[in-house]
This record gives structure tokens, sequence and C-alpha cells, in this order.
């Protein structure tokens, strides 16, 4: 089914030195560039993370040090790679909790400030978990009825993303074809900051989703523990965290 845009989706999928959004760096990245004429754009760049990859990630997606040492880093591409993306809506297998978090760590880090505010993100893992529970080798057997080779490559992980969204429209006839409505049914919950330290409650107010004040308004929170604002920007929390918090505390005053 060819997907019902009004601009241009970026399926990306990211590989890293490991899972820590602080911490860890992106060695590779993928993208299909889907624009609302049908027409894709693809393309994969390998990144130096300036750090050693450990074993344990070169063991997943194969790519080892001497493989990225010669390649540019993020900080040398983010401006255009942020240029590219300019305008689009997101989707990935796993991105709303992993690889645009990561994403926007590195475009934070790189000095780049990518404002993903009015952007609508597809997540493919949550819809196949809301229907069918498996993992991405297994949803590309299912709906597109092939194995998947090479898994764990950004660029046969990100082509394999794509097509099973497409199948997932065609597979479930209650699936709508629209880019709010996918974007809705892919969140998990409804986050104040991608790594969801903060979520909205159901009278759309922030509240703390981690921790000994779970549960509890981020502004009552901010209020009677001031010391708490500090704890989270001297924390090792991701960039975005920190600013929604900053912008929460702003609004006090």
């Amino acid at each position: 089914m060819q997907l019902n845009l009004k601009k241009p989706i970026i399926f990306f999928d990211l590989e890293t030195t490991g899972v820590d959004i602080t911490r860890d760096r992106i060695v590779e990245i993928s993208l299909i560039k889907v624009m609302p004429n049908g027409e894709e754009i693809e393309k994969t760049r390998r990144i130096n993370p300036e750090m050693p990859i450990p074993a344990e990630a070169t063991a997943v997606h194969h790519i080892t040090d001497e493989m990225v040492a010669a390649e540019p880093k993020f900080r040398q591409v983010a401006k255009s790679l942020a240029n590219e993306m300019l305008g689009c809506d997101f989707a990935g297998f796993n991105s709303n909790r992993f690889d645009i978090p990561m994403l926007d760590q590195e475009f934070q880090r790189a000095g780049v400030k990518f404002d993903f505010s009015k952007c609508r993100f597809i997540d493919v893992q949550t819809i196949f978990h809301k229907k069918e529970q498996r993992t991405l080798v297994a949803a590309y057997k299912f709906y597109c009825g092939k194995e998947l080779v090479g898994a764990h490559g950004a660029q046969n992980d990100t082509r394999a993303t794509l097509e099973v969204l497409k199948a997932q429209l065609d597979h479930y006839d209650d699936l709508p074809n629209d880019v709010d409505a996918l974007a809705e049914f892919s969140r998990q919950n409804r986050n104040v900051d991608f790594m969801g330290r903060m979520i909205y409650n159901d009278d759309n107010k922030e509240v703390i989703n981690f921790g000994k004040y779970k549960g509890r308004l981020v502004e009552e929170v901010l209020r009677k523990d001031p010391s708490y604002y500090d704890w989270i920007m001297k924390g090792d929390f991701a960039q975005n965290t920190k600013d929604c918090l900053t912008r929460i505390k702003l609004r006090l005053k």
C-alpha cells in the first residue's frame, strides 16, 4: 500500500556504540526519505563515534573501529543532516524510545538545534507489538513473507521497517493510512521529553515518571524541592529531558 502523506516522512535506523542515550554514540545512520508522491531517497552513512566501539556492539552490527576511523564525526555532518530532515515526519522500529532520543542527543551535542516539536513519530515496533507482539525479524517474515537477511545492519533494518509498515497498512483494515493517526497509535505514553522521564496525565499536566517522585506533578516537585532541578541538571540525563524541565521551571516564574 502506498503511504498517504501530506509531507515527507523519514524512515531511519541507527547503529550505535551501545544503548545509553547520554554516553553512547552513533556509528551508522540509514534513512529512506519518502516523498508524498511516493518517491524514495535512500542514504546510508557511517560515523566516527570518537570513542571505541565495544565488542558486544560490534557483535550485533558488525561495525568495527577500523571501519569508521576515516569516516566523518557526527558534528561534521549534523547541519547537512538536519537540513535534509527539516519539515519531515519520522518513522522507525523502536524509534520513539531509542533512535529519536539518540538522534536528538547527538544534535544537541553537536550544537545543532533541531526542532522535533512539530514532527509526527510513527513507531512500527509499537504497531507490531500492539497487533502481534514480535521482533523486527519476525515482523518482516510475518507481514512481508520474507527472511530478513543482514538484520542489525542499519540499511537492511531501515528498508525492512518501511516494507513492514506498508504491509501492516495492507494487513489491518482498521489501521489508518494517515501519519497523524499512525503517530497517535504508535505512542506508548504522552511523553513530555523523548525518554519519558516526564509524561502528561489525563489533565494534560506534566508528571514525573520515575524515581521517588513518580506520579507527582512536575510543578509541585519543583516548588517543594528546588534541589530536584539541580540534581537533574547535574545528572546523567539526556539534554532533551533537561531542556523540558527547564521550560517548566521558567514557566513557574
